[in-house]
């Protein structure tokens, strides 16, 4: 068994000195998908937050590579090749989406040899390069957010609801993208309450409700998506 490339182990963590998390564990392997659902407000952003820094822990640990990054800064943690793609719309509106996606990699150098990267995921994107991001569609300012995830070409991706909103096609777009940066060794942290995506996609699952993890395992057969649907109904 290799190492995992994420670790989370006992971790609670919140706002304001409270728990929203509590005892959270898992882990996360190169070359996987690993679907956290629940619910809104079950702590699956806050549990990402938690990973990047934004979020302080309690208690716990966190571990990169076997590193410990339980305190680490935010910016020192998307330094290790991590990229986080979060729920909130986190594009900067009045810049460009070229600006946003150099925002990626650090340099026009390294921006230019990779939007190969950038037109085999999304050729829109090419399209828009002059375009201010603020004026993009809500579909496509998603678009924007994976790609700028994607041109880091990061070791592990933190997605937080990706699918929210989008239509079908595009969801299902997005699956295969997914895919394609698992089949290079990716290990990808996908947060969800989209079933029908999470498990199309997904190796492994977790459920999360009211801050802890109540149930987890393989995404094995299309009986797993009736056995998780309980926990998603509202």
């Amino acid at each position: 068994m290799s190492s995992p490339v994420l670790s989370v182990h006992g971790i609670c963590s919140g706002y304001g000195g409270g728990n929203i998390l509590r005892d959270i564990s898992l882990d996360l392997e190169a070359g996987e998908i690993l679907t956290v659902l629940g619910k809104n407000g079950m702590g699956k952003s806050t549990l990402v937050k938690t990973i990047m820094g934004f979020v302080k822990p309690n208690s716990g640990r966190i571990a990169l590579h076997g590193d410990d990054i339980t305190s680490a800064e935010p910016h020192k943690i998307a330094r290790r090749s991590i990229a986080y793609t979060p729920q909130e719309f986190a594009i900067f509106r009045e810049l460009t989406v070229q600006e946003n996606l150099r925002l990626g990699v650090g340099n026009d150098d390294l921006l230019k040899q990779r939007l190969g990267d950038v037109e085999a995921a999304f050729p829109r994107m090419i399209e828009r390069l002059s375009q201010r991001a603020g004026t993009l569609s809500g579909g496509e300012q998603k678009m924007l957010l994976l790609c700028r995830a994607i041109v880091s070409r990061p070791q592990i991706m933190l997605i937080d609801e990706i699918s929210e909103g989008l239509q079908p096609t595009m969801v299902e777009r997005m699956a295969e993208i997914l895919r394609k940066a698992r089949d290079r060794g990716v290990g990808i942290l996908l947060i969800e309450q989209n079933l029908d995506f999470a498990l199309s996609v997904a190796d492994r699952y977790a459920v999360i409700q009211i801050g802890e993890i109540v149930e987890s395992g393989r995404v094995a057969s299309t009986e797993t998506a009736a056995q998780l649907e309980k926990h998603l109904r509202i």
